[in-house]
């Protein structure tokens, strides 16, 4: 879609070091190269960050028990998997039995090295030195902000949720034991953090931490090989890897890994679950399987939901055609239903670097370098254009004037798979201001969607002959989940937590969107914050 992205991926790799050095096919003969598997797992994750990456391991017979990696860029530029020797040079230094991972792209900080993760904390206790890696969003980082610096003597050099999350912890342990309860630990930050947060955490004792939080809003897998435990964001790194019997860590518990054995624990109770449906529409590797759903087979009912809907005339002139890579499942699955071929008339060019494309300011520019529409396809055909969602619309009006223009296409009609955006996201998506958001001038229905009629003025305004967007309804459906087990806020405007209420309710106020806060609901509740 080129308009939307995630905020990261988490990875986390454990051997305990007095068991054999395990079997799996990737892992070198020893123990203390386990930590290598760490970038092989965060390219396979490289779909949810291409900012930075970056990890930090643990290993007992070295100076630094812990050490930290991490560069701005891909994977394979951050960690130099180009060069073999760079690489090896890098993980002679980051080897050991135990590593957390992370790809980066920022919902909140700065787009620099000094806020690309993990973080590492120092401290001359063993206990207290640690190094964590994060994914999600605190929607109250403001207030966590200010609780911090009430307490005295502390000073934030960053302006991140992830620096506010280290401070906590240490918080959290600084009355803890060389064998902290983590249990507690985390129990007691479940109390005060509203939000998306799965946490992986290394301790200089060689500890592993794996914590989801209590409604479950990111996807994190987890996997068992005799003395061999992984962690990811999702299953495609745990599976490349070789493990079987992969499943998702329930929200609200934690995995502790360490010499004394694996073990799952419940910190916080989950009386709510809110999985975000967008992980299965667009940001997760189409082979990931999260929560025990299929990622393609979800997609592929969402193009049928759009084929039960569809009613333009269908002829030897009409064909489907996806918007790549994350609409071809629902497209497939559409033009299957309908009995109309699926064609790739819109290219899409993998060979041209993110930093290439990230340095042209204009959208329009970003399309046109990274599609190209082929008019032996589309020339004089009907063209149902399946996309996975519309966010701020720039992109799309590109694609389809490229579409008509260059691919010389007759008909144009925008199929969209996800019903339209209306609501910002406070828990990690890179939507946080309504203004941002194509859809919310268009709602004219007493439920806040948008009826046939503003999509046909949608429509208008893209440049396409018509749209259809899908029904609420259809996204819990897709999924094989439970309404009430989903995060659908930005697709109702009804949030999972109180504190993504009281920010939509402040986005939503009278408050104009140019004021000197950029219009958005943090900095409104920071300025908020600041008077009070």
């Amino acid at each position: 879609m080129g308009e939307l992205y995630h905020e990261c991926g988490v990875a986390a790799v454990f051997h305990a070091l007095d068991e054999p050095v395990s079997r799996l096919a990737p892992i070198p003969g020893d123990v203390n190269s386990v930590a290598r598997l760490v970038p092989r797992m965060l390219l396979d994750m490289q779909n949810r960050g291409q900012l930075a990456a970056g990890m930090a391991s643990f290993r007992p017979d070295r100076q630094s028990l812990i050490r930290t990696h991490k560069e701005l860029g891909t994977v394979a530029e951050a960690f130099r998997l180009n060069h073999r020797n760079e690489f090896e040079a890098i993980m002679r230094g980051a080897d050991g039995p135990a590593a957390i991972g992370h790809v980066r792209y920022a919902t909140c900080g700065g787009d620099d090295r000094y806020n690309a993760q993990p973080f590492e904390r120092d401290h001359g206790r063993k206990a207290k030195w640690f190094a964590f890696a994060f994914n999600g969003q605190l929607a109250n980082y403001n207030e966590l902000k200010e609780e911090l610096l009430s307490k005295g003597d502390y000073h934030l050099k960053r302006d991140t949720d992830t620096e506010i999350i280290m401070h906590s912890l240490a918080y959290e342990l600084q009355n803890e034991d060389h064998q902290p309860d983590w249990v507690g630990v985390f129990g007691r930050l479940a109390d005060r953090f509203d939000g998306a947060y799965n946490i992986v955490l290394l301790t200089a004792h060689g500890e592993l931490v794996v914590a989801r939080d209590p409604y479950g809003f990111r996807p994190l897998c987890i996997a068992e090989h005799g003395p061999l435990f992984g962690a990811a964001s999702e299953s495609v790194p745990l599976a490349n890897l070789g493990f079987k019997n992969i499943r998702s860590l329930d929200p609200g518990c934690l995995v502790v890994a360490s010499r004394e054995g694996v073990r799952v624990e419940r910190y916080a109770p989950s009386p709510r679950q809110a999985h975000c449906f967008f992980e299965w529409i667009y940001f997760a590797n189409v082979a990931s399987t999260l929560d025990d759903r299929s990622v393609y087979l979800s997609r592929s009912e969402l193009g049928k939901e759009l084929a039960r809907l569809e009613d333009v005339p269908l002829d030897a002139e009409t064909i489907v055609v996806p918007v790549p890579d994350t609409a071809k499942a629902a497209a497939d699955a559409m033009s299957f239903a309908l009995k109309i071929p699926s064609v790739e008339g819109l290219m899409r060019n993998r060979y041209v670097g993110r930093t290439f494309i990230e340095g042209t300011a204009d959208r329009a520019a970003k399309a046109r370098l990274k599609y190209t529409p082929l008019p032996e396809v589309l020339k004089g055909k009907r063209v149902l254009l399946v996309e996975d969602s519309i966010v701020r619309s720039t992109t799309m009006r590109a694609l389809v004037h490229e579409i008509r223009d260059r691919g010389g296409a007759r008909e144009i009609h925008l199929r969209v798979a996800c019903p339209p955006i209306i609501a910002p996201c406070y828990y990690g998506i890179d939507m946080s201001s309504r203004d941002e958001l194509f859809a919310t001038r268009f709602i004219d229905l007493p439920d806040g969607g948008v009826s046939e009629e503003a999509q046909q003025r949608m429509a208008r305004e893209l440049g396409a002959d018509s749209l259809r967007y899908l029904p609420v309804d259809a996204i819990a459906r897709s999924v094989t989940m439970s309404p009430d087990r989903l995060c659908r806020a930005c697709i109702t405007g009804r949030y999972p937590t109180q504190t993504g209420e009281d920010l939509y309710q402040i986005e939503a106020s009278s408050c104009p969107p140019d004021s000197a806060s950029g219009g958005r609901a943090y900095e409104r509740e920071r300025e908020r914050v600041a008077l009070t």
